[in-house]
């Protein structure tokens, strides 16, 4: 089979890329269909995506197109449609909640249609989103002057995600994302983790907490900064920074938090493997790929009880939950969580359940199946 992969825009390397490189695994032929690509920013991750056979359009030409990503979400459908898949036989949208459109790409009537959505567009959907649309002013009259065209980017967003013939979801939460706004089922193929395979931990001693990933605003972290400052706990952050909230952190941390920046997926396992716990205080959150990292090396997670985390956590087994997006609540989970002793090896075992060979079994699965069912 020919097949294409239409992803929204490769400029960081996160979860959503992570699934392109896994399907990547699978059928490693793969034409890659995205608006732009800007390995400049992807950091130390882009000799990874050097290798793939890239295809942007038209707006790979435009000067500073990575600080326009925002804007072109009114221009994307037609980019979208630009795109000429009419000669493969499956064609998966990997629609990471960016653009509204990635599924308008042409492609022939006998070809197979996947949506692996990772989340229907959160700034669509009242979900917090990385830009503080709060706190400056000229955003607040940007956010109340975009209430019209955002009513009918909903609908164009409706109307694209009639067009897939199956839609596949990251997660239970989000599976009930697209129920909810797009009136379609979707199958749950959990995103893939890197989890080793051996079970075998050496030993370490743990003397910090860690919190990181992508340094955006529903991932909370400044919760994990606040609250290590209130307890006076040794804390770690990585993770690259967005719209300028990695200085915010920043200016609020205190003398025990150490901010790493971008790290390498091996530095990220080290310093996993070194930590008291995984403090994970995302809103909402689609999936969750850091916390089952974590437990894959036999850390346990402390987390918001919201979004995906909760089908990945075992509370009291592999990790404390808190009920409240607050200082005070966290605190009190971490209080807890230094009361309990958690068993590495239960934090692997549930890792394994979400590992990406587990992802390639099951997407192979599927895309054989309905193929079959497609061209039968």
């Amino acid at each position: 089979m020919q097949i294409a992969i239409v992803h929204d825009y490769i400029k960081e390397y996160g979860g959503a890329e992570r699934v392109v490189e896994a399907l990547l695994e699978i059928w490693p032929e793969s034409d890659i269909y995205t608006l732009l690509y800007s390995p400049k920013y992807l950091g130390p991750h882009r000799m990874r995506v050097k290798k793939w056979k890239i295809k942007t359009s038209f707006l790979q030409n435009i000067p500073f197109k990575e600080k326009l990503i925002s804007y072109f979400r009114v221009i994307a459908p037609w980019m979208f449609r630009s795109f000429d898949l009419s000669k493969y036989d499956v064609v998966i949208v990997s629609a990471a909640g960016t653009y509204t459109s990635p599924n308008l790409v042409k492609m022939g009537k006998k070809t197979l249609h996947i949506c692996y959505c990772h989340t229907p567009p959160r700034y669509l959907y009242g979900y917090s989103t990385a830009q503080d649309w709060q706190g400056i002013w000229w955003r607040k009259i940007l956010k109340f002057f975009g209430t019209v065209p955002m009513h009918f980017l909903r609908m164009a967003d409706f109307q694209a995600a009639q067009l897939p013939d199956y839609f596949i979801a990251n997660s239970k939460e989000t599976a009930g994302r697209i129920k909810k706004f797009y009136r379609r089922d979707a199958t749950v193929i959990y995103a893939p983790v890197d989890v080793p395979a051996s079970a075998s931990r050496a030993p370490q001693s743990k003397l910090y907490y860690l919190a990181g990933g992508r340094l955006a605003r529903p991932k909370r972290v400044d919760l994990a900064v606040k609250a290590s400052a209130k307890l006076g706990l040794r804390l770690k952050v990585f993770g690259k920074e967005f719209a300028g909230y990695g200085e915010e952190l920043k200016k609020m941390a205190g003398e025990k938090v150490e901010f790493l920046g971008e790290v390498t997926d091996e530095e990220k396992t080290k310093l996993m493997s070194g930590a008291k716990a995984f403090i994970f205080p995302a809103e909402e959150e689609d999936f969750g790929i850091t916390p089952v990292e974590a437990m894959g090396v036999g850390t346990p997670v402390i987390a918001y009880r919201s979004g995906g985390v909760v089908e990945s956590v075992v509370d009291g087994k592999t990790g404390v939950f808190f009920n409240e997006p607050t200082v005070e609540s966290l605190s009190l989970a971490i209080k807890k969580f230094e009361k309990m002793k958690f068993n590495p090896e239960d934090c692997i075992a549930q890792a394994q359940k979400f590992s990406k060979e587990r992802f390639k079994k099951e997407m192979k699965e599927f895309v054989r199946t309905h193929a079959e069912k497609k061209y039968r």
